[in-house]
């Protein structure tokens, strides 16, 4: 699939990097009790490293909060998808197994404190553009909710947009009868080149290992 970055982007975030990528032939279904385990203890590790600590503290979290500052978002007003994920942490309000896209989802945001998208490949359209959200663009979301795209990183396709590192929209969600998929990493601007291949690299592993099929990745942004 063809998928490239819009250029005012790129000169708004020179150093924007995205690990891309693209499964087939997945199985998705109920999260197995492995991953449902060390999702809960991961979670509670954070909790208790959160402790007496300021989540916009956290450096993947600091990241993305300027990220939003520099394309003119409020990150106090949008929050990025990683620091809502810690901010339930931090009060113990612990995500639930969903099932296992969305939770591989979830543990890697937290791990990698990034936000990360994941959707059904088989609802897009080629090819797609992320780029930054014009006034007047919205979609309803995950969040059940008429979301403001203005200002924000977005991804669209030719039927227009379809998730952003905020909240994605309900257009294109990964389901139990998801068989392709796209998943974008929203990688920490400071990350270098070999370290942003592996950490894409493992999500990608563990993803295949529990999915089954066939996966391949590619660093989008990389200067």
């Amino acid at each position: 699939m063809e998928i490239q970055l819009s250029s005012e982007l790129i000169e708004l975030i020179p150093n924007l990097k995205l690990g891309v990528i693209e499964y087939k032939n997945i199985v998705v279904g109920a999260s197995p009790q492995m991953l449902r385990g060390r999702l809960q203890l991961f979670q509670e590790s954070i909790y208790f490293d959160l402790e007496n600590k300021n989540v916009t503290d956290q450096p993947g979290i600091k990241e993305w909060r300027n990220v939003f500052k520099k394309i003119g978002k409020d990150p106090n007003r949008y929050r990025h998808s990683a620091e809502a994920l810690f901010r339930r942490v931090q009060k113990q309000n612990y995500l639930s197994s969903v099932q296992s896209a969305i939770d591989i989802n979830n543990f890697f945001s937290l791990q990698y404190q990034v936000p990360i998208g994941i959707y059904d490949r088989d609802l897009l359209q080629e090819s797609v553009e992320i780029r930054v959200g014009m006034d007047g663009e919205e979609y309803i979301g995950l969040n059940g909710r008429t979301n403001s795209l203005s200002h924000l990183i977005l991804s669209s396709d030719q039927n227009g947009p379809f998730g952003s590192p905020f909240v994605d929209s309900n257009r294109t969600p990964v389901t139990f009868n998801t068989r392709n998929a796209l998943q974008i990493i929203y990688l920490r601007p400071s990350t270098d080149i070999e370290n942003a291949r592996k950490l894409t690299e493992s999500l990608m592993n563990m993803f295949i290992q529990l999915h089954g099929g066939e996966a391949s990745f590619r660093i989008l942004g990389c200067q």
